[in-house]
């Protein structure tokens, strides 16, 4: 045996795939096989494809006439089967040592880094309608560094050892938690898809997982490189399944050991209700982890550079169509600078193309599904038929052939307005302009109006400024960024969470997440035991 030691990780490049360069015509490539084939996407239970009842059609949110594949909806025996792989895999994959655990993850990021770089790009922009350059950061570049940093991550954490005094050996062991790990994960990230079932296993834990039924195309992908770098049946478990059935059989499950879940606000807030009604069922109580979304700020100082604030405003609330739980969904102006900027932003927002991804031109493209789409549109009719904003920008919307929104920017005459309070999850951005000599004043109502704290933005040139806005504002995200949208957190360099109704802020991307998978256990060894029951004080 050795001590091995995990290699030191750094950031997986991001290719820009610019015309001319290789990796563009690959992935172009990439992109014309998958739309030429279908993918049959069943469910994997215990290393075993899994395929019943009717299948379900996949298609293109950008083109309801691209069939991609389909997928299908397990019910009551799915679930049990995935349960019962994951407890019965425990055992073994847990009394692994972790350099050997470790290795199936960091296989898992070559191939997805390498053979697997392409395909999965592709897979995303045609099924998640995300452009080459959102696909190449989020499901590709992330994932493989939440691989290779939560490795890392396991043997810091492993490496923390309490002191010993002479004559005793103390020692933590951090075990894996007693039950299975049940994730969920969102649409909008495949890199969020695999690290919630992946991060708890690499540390010895087994997952239940279930994807957004939407994404099954992208999940799929991921179990077949969990399969090709070498991960045991039931270690994790891609079930697809009614959410009667999952709160029946999963949630309410006395080894349920922990929850890994992104998604909406009001889904992880019924969850933990039940996990709190049936506490005393469980064998442990279950570690619950979460980010649920957020109301994204970006506040601006009039000492601010008017276009790199119009640049952060375009790229962060419009990219991927606003479809980020970190999007920028409300601003503060400024009043002196906003005419200039009304007009920068106006000409920013003319200049981008909206269309399939598969264009590489285009800069918007659609969101995801039929609900997504309702819902945005529910907000820009609201607005526009209220008299307490105006819609400066967009606003038009189209599904004839796939779930298409224009870029909308609405301002609003209260900074209480409903649209500067609740998450759209779109490519809709509200502004509220502000006097400047209420600058301090409009930063506690920026602070005080969302109950969401995930991500916020400040830009100005004024220091004093700055550190007023990060004093004020300080609890209003988990993600600060100064003269940067507030969008674009990487591994190991900006951890990922927030307080307040946007979760449990356990910071994915660094240790803080891979801990919460851990039981630790304290071991005291005497090496020479007394022999007398007598203390010195005694004589």
């Amino acid at each position: 045996m050795g001590n091995f030691r995990i290699p030191y990780p750094k950031n997986e490049p991001i290719y820009s795939y610019a015309p001319g360069t290789p990796e563009r015509a690959k992935l172009e490539a990439a992109l014309d096989e998958l739309k030429s084939q279908q993918l049959d996407a069943p469910m994997v239970i215990n290393g075993k494809e899994v395929r019943v009842g009717e299948p379900k059609k996949i298609t293109a949110p950008h083109d309801h006439n691209l069939v991609l594949g389909q997928c299908y909806q397990g019910g009551a025996a799915e679930v049990k089967a995935a349960v019962k792989a994951a407890m019965n895999a425990k055992a073994k994959w847990g009394s692994l040592p972790a350099w050997q655990r470790a290795s199936v993850f960091l296989k898992a990021a070559d191939l997805l880094a390498g053979p697997y770089r392409y395909k999965m790009n592709a897979a995303t922009m045609l099924t998640h309608s995300k452009s080459a350059f959102q696909a190449e950061i989020d499901c590709v570049c992330e994932l493989v560094d939440f691989f290779r940093f939560n490795a890392y991550y396991m043997q810091m954490i492993y490496d923390q050892q309490p002191d010993s005094q002479p004559g005793m050996w103390n020692r933590l062991v951090y075990r894996p938690l007693e039950g299975f790990v049940f994730a969920v994960t969102p649409f909008n990230f495949v890199s969020i898809a695999g690290n919630l079932p992946s991060a708890p296993a690499i540390m010895g834990n087994t997952s239940v997982w279930k994807p957004a039924s939407s994404v099954v195309y992208t999940a799929y992908i991921i179990m077949e490189i969990f399969k090709e770098a070498g991960l045991p049946d039931g270690v994790i478990n891609m079930v697809t399944a009614r959410g009667a059935d999952i709160g029946e059989l999963v949630l309410k499950n006395p080894d349920l050991g922990g929850i890994h879940f992104t998604g909406s606000t009001a889904v992880f807030q019924s969850m933990w209700r039940t996990v709190g009604e049936n506490i005393a069922s469980y064998k442990s109580y279950p570690r619950i982890v979460g980010e649920t979304g957020g109301k994204d700020f970006v506040f601006v100082h009039n000492s601010a550079d008017m276009m790199e604030v119009v640049t952060a405003l375009v790229r962060g609330a419009f990219e991927y169509q606003g479809q980020k739980c970190s999007a920028a969904s409300r601003a503060y102006i400024p009043k002196s600078i906003w005419p200039d900027l009304k007009s920068a932003l106006t000409a920013m927002i003319g200049d981008l193309k909206m269309g399939d991804p598969s264009d590489f031109k285009n800069f918007v493209n659609a969101v995801i599904d039929k609900a997504a789409y309702d819902s945005i549109v529910e907000y820009i009719d609201f607005a526009k038929n209220s008299s307490d904003c105006e819609i400066l920008i967009g606003g038009g919307y189209d599904d004839s052939k796939g779930y298409f929104i224009e870029p909308t920017v609405v301002l609003a005459n209260d900074p209480h307005f409903r649209l500067m309070e609740e998450e759209i999850f779109g490519p809709v951005l509200t502004i509220y302009v502000y006097d400047d000599d209420k600058f301090t004043e409009t930063l506690h109502i920026c602070d005080e109006t969302s109950p969401y704290a995930l991500t916020g933005a400040v830009f100005a040139k004024d220091r004093i400024a700055v550190s007023e806005a990060m004093n004020i504002l300080r609890n209003a995200a988990g993600n600060f960024y100064i003269n940067d949208k507030p969008t674009g957190a990487v591994v190991g360099q900006q951890p990922f969470g927030g307080a307040r109704a946007s979760g449990t802020n356990d910071k994915a991307g660094s240790y803080l997440n891979l801990i919460r998978w851990a039981s630790p256990l304290t071991i005291k060894e005497t090496l020479v035991p007394p022999k007398d029951y007598k203390y010195p004080y005694m004589g």
